[in-house]
């Protein structure tokens, strides 16, 4: 069955362009043009992925993000015409799979949206692997990860985190202590695809402390070991 690709973008002559252009390819396609049409039609048509334009009106792309990740567990990637590295900080915190800048060429979308979908689904199996092999919740010090409930406690307190950042402190919990190189955590928990870009590891770093730990700017638990990685300290300093 073809994978159903919802596109969103106000430029009614973006859309009707992308669906053909995506339908000749072999994927299934539909189109809003609001962030509040596409959030009906998410709830209504379960697409596989949504092209996400970041510059709508109304609501805007970051916006929709902060709900369909609220609400539902697909992936995104946002097409943007704005400065590229603002968007891609924003776009990450909010859990965001991917990014490319109109213009773009059909074929380099077609090679993002394949790579996207081949991750999220390689992410999605990992779950029903682990509970298999390791079924037990894992304990860092105060830090609880029970990967079959998919729930984070610290110091017994209820965390709730979306599935990239559940999976990144899943990661590093495995071997309490051990330095993870960035492309070791982008390999393990995003993807071969994204190695080379340090910046996918340091946003969601950055995002992760923000949920777990008391003073972000001096975390206790996730620690950066300068020029190496990332490690998770057993017990608070």
């Amino acid at each position: 069955m073809s994978k159903h690709i919802l596109i969103v973008d106000d430029d009614a002559l973006m859309r009707r362009s992308l669906a053909f252009n995506l339908e000749q390819v072999g994927y299934h396609t539909s189109t809003a043009e609001s962030a509040e049409s596409a959030l009906s039609k998410v709830q209504l048509e379960k697409p596989d992925l949504v092209l996400l334009d970041i510059g709508l009106p109304g609501m805007d792309g970051l916006d929709a993000m902060r709900q369909l990740k609220q609400q539902f567990d697909m992936p995104v990637i946002f097409l943007t015409a704005r400065r590229r590295e603002l968007d891609e900080a924003l776009g990450l915190e909010l859990g965001g799979d991917d990014y490319i800048t109109k213009p773009f060429d059909l074929n380099v979308l077609v090679v993002h949206i394949k790579a996207v979908l081949r991750r999220f689904e390689r992410a999605a199996a990992v779950p029903s692997n682990q509970a298999i092999s390791n079924h037990q919740p894992l304990e860092a010090g105060d830090l609880v990860i029970d990967p079959l409930s998919h729930s984070v406690t610290v110091a017994g307190r209820q965390v709730d985190l979306p599935r990239r950042e559940f999976d990144l402190l899943h990661a590093l919990a495995l071997d309490p202590g051990r330095v993870y190189s960035l492309d070791e955590l982008l390999s393990m928990v995003l993807g071969a695809e994204f190695i080379g870009q340090p910046q996918v590891v340091y946003v969601h770093i950055r995002w992760l402390r923000e949920k777990i730990e008391q003073d972000p700017s001096h975390p206790r638990h996730i620690v950066t070991v300068r020029g190496v990685g990332y490690k998770l300290v057993a017990e608070a300093r």
